[in-house]
């Protein structure tokens, strides 16, 4: 198996010395690096330039740069997906976001760890496990989403937490590890979000 074979087989790869995946991220990295340097008012432009960075796109989304990922062609995000600025996404695995995803600003979404022993780490070893974001969440900002994660549909994730754990749908979830606080209610309706 190549290196790329094995990370998206989710197996250990060499992440740091493979020349096919250092040559896809450089290249990547290339046109994150254009779509950040856009004018606000092109709005054709920074559509057209997401959709040649990304897998799949709904045809209605918004991501505010700057913006950055590893690969983007294992991104996928539905319909009506914003993202407010500084939004990370490392994609050596597959980053699946459904419909009506509405994201903070400093978010991360990480596929990728590292082996906790250390011969294997210096090594350049890692492995990549994937992310999924079910339909109608909103995730607050400075909220980190790690490997092998899937958030359900209906969830909001309060700000600054860190995911680690999978989120079932319905869910009001925070903290750091995030965890479910409630289930979200019919009272959700005719309120604000409580602190």
């Amino acid at each position: 198996m190549t290196e790329k074979e094995k990370m998206l087989a989710h197996k250990m790869y060499d992440a740091n010395y493979d020349k096919e995946l250092l040559e896809d991220r450089r290249k990547i990295k290339e046109l994150c690096y254009d779509y950040n340097q856009l004018r606000p008012s092109d709005e054709f432009g920074r559509q057209a330039l997401l959709k040649k960075i990304l897998g799949k796109t709904g045809k209605n989304f918004l991501i505010e740069p700057p913006f950055w990922c590893d690969y983007g062609y294992n991104i996928e995000i539905g319909e009506n997906f914003y993202s407010n600025h500084n939004l990370v996404i490392l994609d050596a695995g597959k980053v699946t976001f459904g419909d009506n995803v509405f994201i903070a600003p400093n978010c991360g979404f990480h596929t990728s760890g590292h082996p906790i022993d250390f011969e294997r780490r210096n090594q350049g070893l890692e492995y990549a496990y994937p992310i999924t974001v079910g339909d109608n969440v909103w995730i607050g900002a400075g909220v980190q989403v790690m490997p092998g994660v899937t958030i359900g549909s209906n969830v909001v994730i309060g700000g600054g937490s860190v995911v680690v754990r999978d989120i079932p749908d319905n869910s009001v979830a925070v903290g750091n590890p995030c965890k479910v606080i409630r289930s979200i209610t019919e009272e959700d309706k005719k309120t604000c979000w409580d602190r």
